[in-house]
């Protein structure tokens, strides 16, 4: 008699695939991730802007040797893209660090237990001093730059809110590297602390775009006449972050 039940095929094990793999193009070795998606339709090779990382992207049932040849063959494409990604800046005394747009020199205040705040030196220039231990200084740092972050990200959102008569459940600073800023469903905003690395009215115009998200949960005609109610600098501030934005994510 003929089987009622349809033989199921196990589904591909890759446990065995590599994290990574190296291209080498020009007699240099380049690190790539290797990830498969379920829903990925081609294999695609990316760099990304934020992190630097490239990742290998392939469906569930590539074989992961096409996958290698895909990527080798993206070498000088691979090399090129990963020579523009802007070279990190690490949270250590001497650094230069943009906080609200401008510049500041990280300087380390050895022997002190003072907290981290913005000034001036001798001679005018724009510093952040870091006291404690030294090798506490990355730490110290990022823990201001969040702090400011959250501070004028949530004085911006009170008052967009307010002119918009709406309020929000929550707001959330994170480091994310996808968007800069989100709005639920249900009224919990999101913001990247690296928005107080950028100008003033940057992160003013964040605000603005997910305040108005609470009424508007969609990017129509509608939102965007909102959106510039609440920050007339709206399309100057889209422009900084198309320029500027992925340079944000190379300190730290």
């Amino acid at each position: 008699m003929r089987s009622l039940f349809r033989r199921i095929k196990p589904p591909d094990d890759h446990t065995g695939d590599p994290d990574h793999i190296l291209v080498r193009h020009a007699g240099e070795d380049y690190r790539v991730t290797v990830k498969r998606r379920a829903g990925a339709r081609r294999i695609t090779l990316r760099v990304s802007g934020a992190t630097g990382e490239a990742i290998l992207t392939l469906q569930e049932r590539t074989p992961l040797a096409r996958a290698r040849q895909f990527a080798d063959a993206h070498g000088g494409w691979l090399a090129t893209r990963l020579e523009r990604v802007p070279e990190r800046v690490p949270l250590l005394p001497g650094s230069l660090v943009p906080l609200r747009g401008e510049l500041h020199r990280i300087v380390h205040l050895a022997g002190q237990r003072s907290p981290a705040a913005a000034g001036r030196d001798g001679d005018g220039a724009a510093i952040i001093s870091v006291g404690g231990e030294a090798v506490h200084v990355p730490r110290r740092l990022r823990d201001f730059l969040v702090r400011e972050a959250e501070r004028d990200l949530r004085a911006a959102v009170e008052r967009h809110t307010n002119a918009l008569g709406r309020k929000a459940s929550a707001v959330t600073i994170r480091d994310t590297t996808s968007r800069w800023g989100s709005c639920s469903a249900a009224g919990r905003l999101n913001f990247s602390w690296r928005l107080i690395l950028a100008p003033p009215f940057v992160l003013d115009y964040l605000a603005a775009h997910e305040v108005a998200h609470l009424k508007e949960m969609n990017h129509s005609v509608r939102f965007w006449r909102l959106t510039k109610a609440l920050c007339p600098r709206t399309d100057e501030a889209e422009a900084w972050l198309k320029r500027h934005g992925t340079a944000l994510h190379r300190y730290g």
